[in-house]
């Protein structure tokens, strides 16, 4: 087998282990490595040959941007203290937990080489924490609390590990220089990141083809990512912030089509290259032993002690931080999105997995230092790291939809049904302020308006039956029932429509380009039923 067809093998199992995983009630993501993992085992499979430092570029910018489009700023906005407590204040702590006691167990190490260490496993991974959550049911505020932690800790993570890396390979270390680097890091991300969506919102404003608006959207975080590291910025920070400012201004309400097909799109990257991405953690299996070999219990005692300390300096955390969290939202009133009751604690806990971002820091440590030696204890720290990744992905992966059933934690389903009567609420008033000035400025006729406004009556009770009375209840039922007896029959009748246009098509003589015209009015039509 060669890197091709490995390649193309975790494209394959992307895209199989999103249903096998529903049937079977596990994360796809988990899955994947572990599929991962069963190929490095196999003896024909090749070690893949990617350069660690494509490895973040690659995949960490699509995968951000497609989580941002889930979220809004409003959010992270009212869940800033909570994400700061997760995403800044504990990555430090990991952070020098971990290099406490990696220095202490793994042989060789320095105290540079353990920070570097405890920096890349610090992150929990913003893909596997958010797919994995997103689809077990949790409360709405559990995910968008562990979206924001996952989509800012890689942030302060990956900059104190560049902080870590440079003292670790130079053998020197400023205070002061890496405060300013920080807050460097952060400002030239910044800037990066709101020149670039500002000018993608621009650029989208001017094409009219929903294929180029999608396309110009798929070169932004890589353009983000890429121009942000040029001039020693924070790759990831200048992304969240190009895709959350294209999330607040690039919306036309109108463009439906435009909407639809960005959606189906990133709905495919993501798929994909979080597929690839956990495929790649199980396959670097080989690295992990290849590196053990000789001197297993060692390593395997610094990866279990390694292990603890992260599971259980997030837990220690997130109690007490919970609580007071809680303490404050009473006494505040606000709208924060914060865990409630101990159960969700312990769910929020459980799901901070480590991922391809901490596999990807490691393998990206040089061989070398600038004196010309060996980086101080490489192949330990790179055992290490992917001992976390795998124990935390895998073991936490596979029990925690076990986990969020026995502690019976689910989604707000009272507060969802309340939302949706607001909105309902609001379609209907929106909607019947614009009917009233249109039968105004149009003199409509009064049977007209009548049917229209049983239309926005329609409307509203589709969004939410709850709006109108029981009487009214029903007729939308047999309205409903009556309007899918209709639409199904327009759908065959679509359809018999497509199978004869798509047998002209091979007849001789026939123009495919007006063929394609055809079909794809045929398409826009059943999409407009649907």
């Amino acid at each position: 087998m060669d890197q091709l067809a490995l390649l193309f093998a975790l494209l394959f199992g992307a895209v199989v282990m999103v249903p096998l995983g529903e049937r079977l009630m596990l994360p796809a993501p988990v899955l994947m490595t572990l599929l991962g993992v069963a190929l490095a085992l196999l003896p024909f499979v090749p070690n893949l040959d990617v350069p660690p430092d494509l490895i973040l570029p690659l995949v960490l910018p699509p995968l951000l941007y497609a989580a941002v489009q889930r979220t809004s700023w409003r959010q992270f906005a009212a869940n800033r203290n909570a994400i700061f407590l997760l995403a800044v204040a504990l990555v430090f702590v990991t952070t020098a937990a971990v290099a406490a006691v990696a220095h202490a167990v793994v042989p060789g190490i320095t105290v540079a080489a353990a920070v570097v260490l405890g920096a890349l496993v610090a992150p929990p991974d913003p893909v596997a924490a958010t797919v994995v959550a997103g689809r077990l049911g949790l409360p709405r505020r559990m995910v968008s609390l562990l979206e924001g932690e996952g989509l800012f800790n890689d942030v302060t993570a990956i900059v104190l590990y560049h902080v870590a890396l440079t003292a670790a390979v130079t053998g020197s270390f400023s205070l002061p220089g890496a405060g300013a680097a920080l807050v460097l890091s952060a400002v030239v991300a910044v800037a990066v990141g709101l020149a670039l969506g500002w000018t993608a919102n621009k650029l989208i404003g001017h094409l009219d083809d929903p294929a180029l608006q999608v396309g110009l959207t798929l070169l932004v975080p890589f353009a983000a990512y890429v121009l942000a590291e040029e001039f020693h910025g924070s790759g990831v920070l200048a992304v969240l912030t190009a895709a959350m400012f294209l999330a607040e201004h690039a919306v036309d309400p109108d463009d439906v089509l435009g909407r639809l097909t960005g959606t189906a799109f990133w709905e495919v990257v993501e798929m994909l290259i979080t597929g690839v991405a956990f495929g790649i953690i199980g396959l670097e299996l080989h690295t992990a032993m290849a590196t053990a070999a000789g001197h297993w219990s060692e390593l395997v005692g610094a990866g279990l002690a390694v292990v603890a300390v992260v599971v259980g300096v997030r837990l220690l955390w997130l109690l007490p931080a919970a609580w007071l969290a809680n303490r404050l939202h009473r006494g505040r009133d606000s709208s924060e999105d914060i865990p409630v009751t101990w159960q969700e604690t312990v769910v929020m806990w459980w799901s901070g997995m480590r991922g391809v971002a901490s596999v990807a820091l490691a393998l990206a440590i040089p061989h070398t230092v600038d004196d010309g030696g060996t980086f101080p204890a490489r192949e330990e720290i790179v055992f290490v790291a992917f001992a976390v990744v795998l124990a935390t992905l895998v073991l936490q992966g596979l029990t925690l939809p076990w986990l969020v059933r026995r502690l019976r934690v689910g989604a707000d389903s009272k507060a969802e049904e309340a939302m949706e009567r607001e909105l309902a609420t609001r379609v209907m008033r929106a909607a019947r302020q614009r009917l009233r000035e249109i039968a105004r400025d149009e003199q409509l006729p009064d049977e007209l308006v009548e049917q229209l406004s049983w239309r926005v009556l329609e409307l509203g009770t589709r969004i939410s039956p709850e709006v109108v009375d029981d009487e009214r209840r029903e007729s939308h039922r047999r309205r409903v029932r009556r309007m899918k007896q209709v639409r199904r029959i327009r759908g065959e009748l679509l359809s018999a429509a497509r199978h004869e246009v798509l047998a002209v098509r091979g007849e001789p003589g026939a123009d495919p380009g007006v063929v394609d015209r055809v079909l794809r009015e045929l398409d826009m039509s059943s999409l407009r039923l649907r």
